[in-house]
């Protein structure tokens, strides 16, 4: 919970990241929050406990009345997504980002290549999160990952890390003006 805080503040994209993890997490556990109580919560300071277990039941609840106990996303998470996105498409509409498309457009060959491999018809921004998180699992599990999909990684966090900054910028300060979607009508 305190991790999760601290991600949310500083970089959109490592948060979102470390939700699907404690998705997870929930999941090993059958969502059982007194295996998680015995497992994660009892490692926190006594005065802490009571606001950690809320935090946890309140996920394995969401994650019961969305039906989300064997598999997809939190709608909390999908939200945050949606927002990446539409900073995402906001900054590669405007003129005043050309280094964030450019990055993008570096990233998309890596986008294509990885959604033809898993059949997936996601959107960009949740073909590079799935990447990103399956390459977590797979280091996780000690697995080899090839040169290719280490290089593809690479440029995906490079890409997603300018995202998250240009988000943490938007929410701090607005970059977009409503002139930007302007075109030039009165009605």
């Amino acid at each position: 919970m305190f991790i999760a805080k601290q991600k949310r503040k500083e970089n959109i994209a490592e948060y979102l990241l470390y939700m699907w993890q404690v998705e997870d997490i929930i999941r090993s556990m059958n969502c059982d929050i007194r295996l998680i109580d015995s497992n994660i919560v009892s490692q926190y300071p006594a005065q802490q406990q009571a606001e950690v277990h809320e935090w946890w039941d309140g996920l394995i609840t969401m994650m019961q009345l969305e039906n989300k106990k064997t598999e997809g996303h939190l709608q909390i998470n999908n939200n945050i997504l949606l927002m990446l996105t539409e900073v995402h498409l906001e900054l590669l509409k405007s003129s005043k980002f050309p280094e964030y498309g450019a990055e993008f457009y570096r990233t998309l060959p890596f986008i294509v290549e990885l959604r033809a491999k898993s059949g997936n018809k996601t959107g960009e921004l949740e073909t590079c999160f799935n990447a990103l998180y399956g390459t977590l699992m797979l280091r996780l599990q000690g697995k080899e990952i090839t040169p290719g999909t280490q290089a593809a990684i690479k440029q995906i966090s490079h890409f997603l890390a300018m995202l998250a900054a240009f988000f943490k910028k938007n929410e701090e300060k607005p970059l977009f003006d409503d002139d930007d979607d302007d075109d030039g009508s009165n009605g």
